[in-house]
């Protein structure tokens, strides 16, 4: 399998993340509707804490209009009563005005010092329906005047969206003064690549096959060469860890034994992201999987028949799980962000079983991106069983 170059290659630690489920995401039966894991503060929150608790080094904040919560308030509420892990927040890109993004990610990045990263998003609006090349443009400029309004004294900005001239970026300066929060972005398309390697620093990826992982860092890694510049990869995937390889996969087909396959699609089209490159490719997988829902021995694609976007699970016993962890690592990526069903439940099964014997670490506070008031030695040390 080739291995990528990638800015933490001198690492011998991941960032191992988590999710909060503020889309109305969290099951015990996948596709249906469970009222003590509805998207509100409460379970949200304790789903942020547990996660810090157990030793997660980040936490995915998605952003949705059909359901859930705002996902910045919920940042916001967050910084409060977490003191290590960090939050990567999901913007959309288009939805706020860019400069006023920029003094609202300020602010937030100040109430967490500087525990904020962000992952970019370039889905439609709600009524909307825009072309991919707009919608990459418009997210490419939001991106652009972020960076300036961190890194310039004033943005100055003339492009096909958006134009600023002498616009004072003092309200705008965030906590991470030498270079703002890390960005992750995911996309499939050419124009949501040239973006990433052009200006982001993280290529977040949905499950596929490792060789099809493989060739998408490859692709990647071009681009951000072309710029002069190199990225780290991360991999965003349901987890289903057991004691037992049959445990985990009994628990598997018990969690989709529920669902009624029309209002599985209802729930994967409700998403404003269901039509994209990236989603077609889930859907792919799930079309060449076997009987069982496997495109590879532990990858299963189960999930993605109730969820638009990252549609596929690990599955299997501790040492499996870490053996798979362990083969992403040497292909180049360094940040996972994993979630599972219910997610409380799940962030404790791995959080107990697997976390303690990898290596992480929290790649912006690696870098020396931000000034850190507490030591940034890796978590989780322990040798593997």
């Amino acid at each position: 399998m080739t291995i990528v170059p990638v800015t933490s290659a001198d690492l011998d630690a991941a960032e191992v993340s988590w999710f909060a489920a503020l889309c109305s995401d969290d099951y015990r039966y996948l596709g249906v509707p469970d009222g003590a894991l509805r998207s509100s503060w409460e379970h949200c929150s304790e789903i942020v804490t547990t996660a810090e608790s157990l030793g997660f080094r980040n936490i995915l904040c998605p952003s949705s209009y059909q359901v859930g919560q705002d996902t910045l308030s919920f940042v916001a509420g967050c910084a409060p009563i977490t003191s290590r892990m960090n939050l990567l927040a999901a913007i959309r890109c288009g939805e706020m005005q860019p400069i006023m993004l920029a003094r609202t990610i300020a602010t937030l990045d100040h109430m967490l010092k500087g525990r904020l990263v962000l992952n970019i998003i370039s889905s439609d609006f709600p009524g909307e329906v825009a072309d991919s090349h707009f919608r990459y443009q418009r997210s490419r400029e939001v991106v652009q005047i972020l960076r300036q309004a961190w890194t310039r004294d004033t943005i100055d900005h003339a492009g096909e969206v958006y134009t600023f001239k002498g616009v004072p970026t003092e309200p705008a300066r965030p906590y991470q003064q030498n270079g703002g929060p890390l960005m992750y972005f995911g996309g499939y398309s050419p124009d949501a690549l040239d973006l990433c390697a052009e200006h982001c620093d993280v290529y977040l990826m949905w499950p596929e096959t490792k060789e099809q992982l493989a060739q998408r860092m490859r692709d990647v890694h071009e681009r951000a060469k072309a710029h002069g510049r190199t990225l780290d990869y991360g991999l965003r995937v349901h987890m289903i860890v057991r004691d037992t390889e049959a445990e985990a996969k009994e628990y598997a087909e018990e969690l989709v034994s529920k669902l009624d396959d029309d209002y599985g699609r209802m729930i994967r089209e409700r998403a404003h992201d269901s039509g994209s490159l990236g989603v077609s490719h889930q859907a792919k997988a799930r079309e060449l999987a076997d009987k069982y829902g496997y495109i590879e021995p532990h990858l299963w694609t189960g999930i993605g028949r109730a969820r638009s976007g990252c549609g596929a699970a690990l599955v299997g016993s501790t040492d499996q799980v870490l053996s798979e962890i362990e083969a992403y690592q040497k292909m180049g990526i360094r940040a996972f962000i994993f979630s599972g069903y219910p997610h409380l439940d799940e962030a404790k099964h791995f959080g107990t079983k697997v976390l303690p014997q990898l290596k992480t670490c929290s790649l912006p506070h690696e870098y020396g991106r931000v000034p850190v008031e507490t030591p940034a030695t890796p978590l989780g040390t322990g040798a593997r069983r």
